[in-house]
């Protein structure tokens, strides 16, 4: 992962804007701007490495629909809010839907600059973890029909016997297809392969 992380700061105060871009580049932490939650969307940084830091209560779209759209297109940038109007119901509930930290304004230079470099590291844990999915799954795409049966029948624990019974083949085949589903999902063993599907669950 070699993208650099980008704090990307929504809220319709231009003066909030310019105060807390100073602040991060301040500490070398690079940063863009938005005036708007639609603008921010328009801008297809929900995709990119970094985090977000947005105002609870703005005209249009407000922070929390956007945490809501964020939700939907599948972003993993963890969201700091901020807000000046804020209530302890608004905090839970930004938590409860996945924020990551619920700060009020005027905002403590410290604490915010602790929240970001959090969600830096949250945010390169799930794209190491969505990487490492992408991975899994393309590995499992370039199984056969068949191979994809005898992966099944092999993570239940049965036998290469029972695997043959169970698909109406004899064992040899079935070597055949195991050593090809061990080979393509680069796994050498039964419980690693386990292990590998648990991973596209988590």
């Amino acid at each position: 992962m070699t993208e650099t992380p980008i704090v990307f700061l929504v809220d319709d105060q231009p003066a909030v804007l310019k105060a807390m871009a100073r602040l991060l580049q301040s500490a070398d932490i690079k940063s863009v701007t938005f005036e708007s939650a639609q603008a921010f969307l328009d801008s297809g940084g929900a995709k990119k490495a970094g985090c977000l830091v947005l105002d609870l209560a703005m005209p249009g779209m407000d922070g929390m629909v956007l945490q809501q759209k964020l939700k939907e297109l599948g972003s993993d940038l963890p969201i700091i809010f901020l807000t000046g109007h804020g209530s302890i119901d608004a905090g839970v509930l930004a938590m409860k839907m996945g924020a990551q930290d619920f700060l009020t304004k005027p905002v403590n230079d410290e604490k915010l600059l602790a929240a970001v470099h959090t969600a830096f590291e949250r945010n390169q844990r799930a794209r190491l973890a969505n990487a490492e999915k992408q991975t899994i799954q393309a590995r499992l795409d370039g199984l056969t029909p068949r191979e994809l049966e005898v992966l099944h029948q092999l993570i239940k624990g049965k036998l290469n016997k029972q695997v043959a019974a169970e698909l109406g083949t004899v064992e040899k085949t079935i070597k055949v297809h195991r050593a090809k589903v061990m080979s393509k999902m680069e796994v050498t063993s039964v419980a690693a392969l386990i292990h590998l599907l648990e991973k596209l669950k988590a």
